[in-house]
């Protein structure tokens, strides 16, 4: 009998998946749902929140739009990649973060108190956005296993902005209040793909999309090796790095962003970081064009899995 809905009827967290691509219960790469963090190496967590967003909403529906397109690449290896990462990590589907979006200030600490279970339990977790601000509340969670972290930022903006006042929580400033808090180093971070203007740089080594457009991908690659050397990494991806002629669904598209096959370079070039958390964010369907942003955003999630199979083997046995 052919196999169906492994998202609930799968009997293990690892290997590959043989069900059909347009069918069946949607999960992220069809992993398992499961709240059991038991034995697992990696937590999928979706965040659907958009109430920070300074243009265009919708990101809330993000994650479902990331498992709906990563079905298409279930069955197969990130192509490139010598191995498939789910037969040597144990990953599961954890669900989405539930919170009450009529207590707007309980977000924060709702979202943060159901991702720090994962990093507790000694999984990493890959959150699905959302807009980019549901970053503040994750990496919060993670640096309480890890402590101060090392950003590794895909964006089309650096999202350090400030109000006068220094209370502005929005998509745009939780970088600045990340650095404020002590979480992320920034003389250890580095943004990749900028391309608007902000003049205080609070310390983060900035690669703008021009340059990277110059220089190509290998002197960005090397940058952030040489960076994170001996850190924690936290890598967070706004899909708005990405042109909008590759990702048009996201609420504040720029344009002169990396192409997706830049993106992948890039990522796959990072094997060996010591990555300890992640997020892909800010994907909103309603702008999308045949799928081509989530299905991205579900490539990038894959590609990040290998960055997390990669630091699993450099580990030494328990």
């Amino acid at each position: 009998m052919p196999k169906a809905d492994l998202a609930f009827t799968a009997l293990s967290n690892k290997g590959d998946i043989e069900e059909r691509t347009y069918a069946g219960a949607l999960s992220f790469l069809r992993r398992r749902y499961s709240k059991d963090l038991t034995d697992v190496d990696v937590a999928v967590v979706g965040v659907p929140f958009d109430l920070a967003t300074t243009n265009r909403p919708g990101a809330r529906f993000g994650p479902a739009a990331i498992r709906a397109a990563s079905a298409i690449m279930a069955w197969d290896r990130p192509y490139g990649w010598d191995y498939d990462p789910r037969e040597r990590l144990a990953i599961v589907d954890y669900g989405d973060v539930s919170f009450d979006f009529g207590k707007p200030e309980r977000i924060p600490g709702t979202i943060e108190e159901q991702i720090a279970p994962i990093v507790a339990a000694g999984a990493a977790p890959l959150t699905l956005g959302g807009d980019h601000w549901v970053s503040l509340p994750a990496l919060r969670a993670v640096h309480r296993r890890h402590g101060p972290l090392s950003l590794v930022h895909f964006d089309a903006h650096t999202d350090t902005w400030e109000d006068e006042r220094g209370r502005l929580y929005n998509h745009g400033t939780m970088f600045r209040h990340a650095a404020n808090e002590g979480l992320i180093v920034p003389e250890r971070s580095i943004q990749i793909g900028i391309r608007t203007h902000n003049p205080d740089t609070m310390g983060f080594h900035i690669l703008d999309a021009p340059s990277v457009h110059a220089g190509g991908t290998q002197p960005v690659i090397d940058a952030v090796r040489e960076l994170t050397a001996g850190h924690k990494v936290y890598v967070t991806f706004d899909i708005d790095c990405l042109d909008p002629a590759f990702a048009p669904g996201t609420g504040t598209p720029v344009s002169g962003g990396l192409s997706s096959a830049q993106a992948i370079a890039i990522l796959s070039g990072l094997a060996g970081i010591d990555i300890v958390g992640a997020d892909v964010v800010e994907v909103a369907p309603a702008y999308d064009s045949a799928q081509m942003t989530a299905l991205a955003a579900a490539h990038i999630g894959f590609l990040i899995l290998g960055l997390y199979a990669e630091a699993q083997g450099r580990k030494p046995p328990a």
